[in-house]
């Protein structure tokens, strides 16, 4: 990679991976774009407004800048997904085969992410397979499912170097929520600190893999870096860095903040979401592959979390 361009650069990974590719690779080396534009985001490098529906518009501003890889993070997430299914199928499955198009006319190496979405029910639920059963029962499930064949295709069909990874819900101090399932385990921790309390939308007891934000952009860049003879796989694969349910993280907050409290108000929707996903991934192939070794736990997390939390919020 020497010329990045990130579709969705203002949502949840995306705006993290831009500051964190442009720190290894070179600010003006890294193309932001979003369907909207936030002005501290121009600040560091070039940025454009770009609708992914838009494939002709996203094949000018890759032709323009000159990039070599695309990294498609324009999404409509889980929960959102689920109380707008159509958008979601037109944008999450539009906006990929013009992302993929791109790559495939332009030669460029392409990185778009999967998630744990991609399983349902069906699923085993414990140290889930790499390669397993997949019949999600969701929008987003089936989008995502749908991507990682779509990926497949244009790898096999027309030799696109296209990869990707399965992300478990992920953790973050930097941009909000944005509409996913595993999104209570961000907001505990700003209720932790405001309130020292926090209602749970989701039950008791329900088990999630989760990864720290800083985990989840070095395996892209490393996913990317890494030598494509040795990738077997090469799209969607399991990584994970913790499985925990809610009272877990209030175990781990009550280190630091004694006298917080947990209590529970389910949404019957992302519970039932919540329900048909893996407890926990098998990531041995994305080991083998590439290398992949997550940095943080849910302790050193969540000391992390909760230092940054308070110091963004002075």
């Amino acid at each position: 990679m020497k010329k990045i361009l990130v579709t969705g650069a203002l949502g949840q990974i995306g705006s993290e991976l831009v500051d964190k590719l442009r720190e290894i690779y070179g600010s003006s080396n890294v193309i932001g774009t979003d369907i909207r534009k936030k002005e501290e985001a121009a600040e560091e490098g070039p940025f454009e407004i770009v609708d992914v529906m838009d494939g002709k518009h996203l094949n000018s501003v890759a032709k323009e800048y000159q990039v070599d890889t695309i990294m498609h993070l324009a999404a409509l997430l889980s929960a959102k997904a689920e109380s707008f299914p159509r958008v979601a199928w037109d944008l999450n499955m539009g906006g990929l085969i013009n992302a993929l198009e791109v790559a495939k006319e332009l030669n460029l190496q392409f990185f778009t992410p999967s998630s744990i979405g991609a399983f349902g029910p069906s699923t085993p639920k414990d140290n889930t397979p790499q390669d397993t059963l997949q019949r999600p029962t969701t929008m987003y499930g089936v989008n995502k499912v749908a991507g990682e064949l779509l990926a497949d295709y244009y790898f096999q069909r027309f030799d696109v170097d296209t990869r990707g990874v399965r992300y478990p819900g992920l953790i973050s101090y930097v941009a909000p929520p944005g509409g996913g399932t595993t999104d209570y385990a961000v907001e505990i921790y700003y209720e932790a600190l405001k309130n020292k309390a926090y209602t749970s939308y989701i039950r008791e007891g329900t088990y999630m893999d989760m990864m720290y934000m800083p985990d989840a952009l070095n395996a892209i860049i490393q996913l990317m870096e890494a030598d494509p003879d040795k990738l077997t796989h090469r799209n969607a694969f399991n990584i994970s860095a913790m499985s925990a349910a809610p009272e877990d993280f209030a175990k781990a907050i009550q280190k630091y903040i004694p006298e917080f409290a947990l209590s529970y108000s389910i949404d019957p929707i992302r519970q039932k979401i919540a329900d048909s996903w893996p407890n926990s991934l098998d990531s041995t192939a994305a080991i083998e592959e590439w290398g992949f070794k997550a940095e943080y736990d849910l302790d050193k997390m969540t000391k992390d979390m909760l230092e940054k939390i308070e110091a963004k919020e002075k």
